[in-house]
């Protein structure tokens, strides 16, 4: 690889652009998109406050404003970080409180709003930048070139931008996913290494500060996420492959320190077992609501929004048409990198790849869960990786005709990306919010009334969408939240009253009492809105009356 060791000053200034551009679009219109169910439960850990709490004080059968919702939604000086982390322990065990205690300390500092929760996520998006660096500098033993590609990759990478101005662990995870991985790397070159320059000069390598480091991250990263366990694995794997098998120094420092840091990890891994054994015997089994998207589809569509995401819909031929190309790209450089490389070099990011996302494949025979898609952060890292080892390879390398190829693809994948980063920053929602989706629309129907009312219960995922509502409607908009179905008395200075998700039995009962009919208003794959109306008969009746 010694072609890759220095890059042309025009690949140095495209890579500082690229970067530059990256960062400035992962601070822009961060409060933009709707603040979707998911971040209002993150922002419900942060307060300290549990679910039960904040449904008695709110789904109390009162009309309230949205002023009353800000109380569960930031870190407030009623409750401790403490209370943090134990209605962590107590209600949601299986997500690790790392994340939501540097989120609360942020937010003591920088406030509650929108902007400043997000503001977090894209700062430790760019922790990426250099340990991406670090992680390709020691896979390939490259100072600049296929890091350096490997950054202008993930700089404008939509699917890295979707994560980075997300209020949740999920680009804090891929941080600690490239760390730890980087330092098992450095851990093992140094194990392997011979004829180091350090050993020349009669020094030896610190091997137990480099395996610490290892064992550190892995902590963190079970810490900030649980699937850190299947990062684990790959790890275990590649390593046990290397070593074809046998126990070397190698294979028994690196079991040592996994150890070490799994025995971190024990506190809240004791939680989450209890946790688990605890919803097997009871008879509670309801999960969070989703929906589910065949495999082949699902997968395709992923891997494309690598590099290219405009939100078409999966119903749109041309998004297909565009996912054959990237996994074409895909499938070449996975082909390319195994071909060109040792083993040891080529089966590093195919682990990542495979091994955490192969348990959602597996139990994918009904279609893979539309919530899913962050647990294929390690799979899009080893993808962008393997790609960014192709280009660099191939962008001045050959013939002419092959630079000049290879050259133009590059281009597309910097178009693809900068396209996606445009149109994506100029939206009010996303793939990505999933039952949100539609709430900015919902709002603006309300906002649009002079007086109105919007009645919910705390079903299915009402909860969270009501809060998320709360950011988007205008302070005249009123909220009437019952409790087990009780039929809500609605005052009359309301002029528009709208039923957020109600059950059929809810609903009923209201047309009954009021003598009222409900038209449906807006409807999707998670939820429907209702609005009060007149009967056709009754509202003649009354104009007869009036005359």
């Amino acid at each position: 690889m010694r072609h890759l060791k220095f890059a042309p000053s025009w690949l140095r200034f495209l890579i500082i652009f690229l970067l530059t551009m990256g960062i400035l679009f992962r601070f822009f219109n961060l409060d933009g998109k709707v603040y979707w169910h998911d971040e209002t439960y993150t922002s419900l850990r942060i307060s300290g406050y549990t679910i039960n709490q904040a449904k008695q004080q709110l789904f109390n059968n009162r009309v309230i404003g949205k002023e009353s919702f800000a109380q569960f939604q930031g870190a407030n000086p009623e409750k401790s970080l403490n209370a943090t982390i134990m209605n962590l322990a107590k209600e949601d065990p299986y997500h690790p409180p790392l994340y939501y205690v540097i989120a609360r300390l942020w937010m003591q500092i920088f406030g509650n709003s929108v902007t400043a929760i997000r503001k977090l996520s894209a700062f430790i998006s760019l922790l990426v930048f250099p340990c991406v660096y670090w992680l390709c500098r020691e896979l390939f033993n490259v100072p600049l070139s296929v890091p350096g590609v490997a950054i202008a990759l993930m700089a404008i990478s939509p699917i890295q931008l979707v994560y980075a101005q997300e209020a949740q662990e999920y680009i804090l995870w891929l941080v600690t996913i490239l760390l730890s991985s980087a330092s098992l790397l450095r851990a093992i070159r140094l194990e392997s290494q011979e004829k180091d320059e350090l050993l020349k000069e009669g020094q030896q390598p610190d091997l137990f500060a480099i395996w610490s480091i290892y064992a550190v991250t892995l902590a963190i990263s079970l810490y900030t996420f649980l699937w850190s366990a299947f990062i684990a694995l790959a790890h275990g794997i590649y390593v046990m492959l290397a070593a074809k098998f046998k126990l070397t120094r190698t294979v028994r420092t690196y079991l040592l320190a996994s150890l070490v840091g799994f025995l971190a990890f024990m506190p809240w891994l004791t939680i989450v077992i209890g946790d688990f054994f605890q919803f097997l015997i009871s008879a509670d089994k309801t999960t969070s609501q989703s929906y589910l998207i065949p495999a082949f589809p699902f997968l395709l569509i992923q891997l494309s929004r690598i590099f290219f995401d405009i939100d078409f819909g999966l119903d749109t031929p041309i998004v297909y048409l565009i996912a054959l190309f990237f996994l074409t790209l895909v499938g070449y450089s996975i082909y390319f990198l195994c071909l060109t490389t040792n083993y040891k070099v080529w089966l590093f990011p195919i682990a990542l790849i495979v091994v955490p996302a192969l348990p959602l494949i597996l139990s994918s025979t009904g279609g893979i869960q539309s919530s899913s898609e962050p647990y294929f952060i390690p799979s899009y890292l080893g993808i962008q990786v393997t790609v960014a080892y192709l280009l660099a390879t191939q962008l001045y390398n050959g013939s002419v005709a092959r630079r000049s190829i290879w050259q133009i693809i590059m281009a597309l994948v910097i178009i693809c990306g900068l396209i996606s980063y445009k149109v994506s920053s100029q939206t009010e929602t996303w793939w990505n919010k999933g039952m949100s989706n539609g709430n900015p629309q919902i709002a603006q129907i309300i906002n649009q009334t002079s007086r109105p009312l919007l009645i919910s219960d705390a079903l299915s995922s009402n909860y969270g969408n009501v809060f998320s509502l709360s950011y988007l409607l205008e302070p005249k908009v009123r909220f009437l939240l019952v409790n087990n179905q009780t039929i809500p008395k609605i005052p009359d200075k309301f002029t528009d009253v709208f039923l957020l998700n109600p059950s059929g039995t809810l609903r009923e009962k209201i047309e009954k009492k009021y003598k009222l009919k409900t038209d449906i208003v807006s409807s999707n794959n998670y939820y429907s809105v209702w609005k009060l109306t007149t009967p056709r008969k009754l509202r003649r009746r009354n104009i007869l009356d009036k005359l």
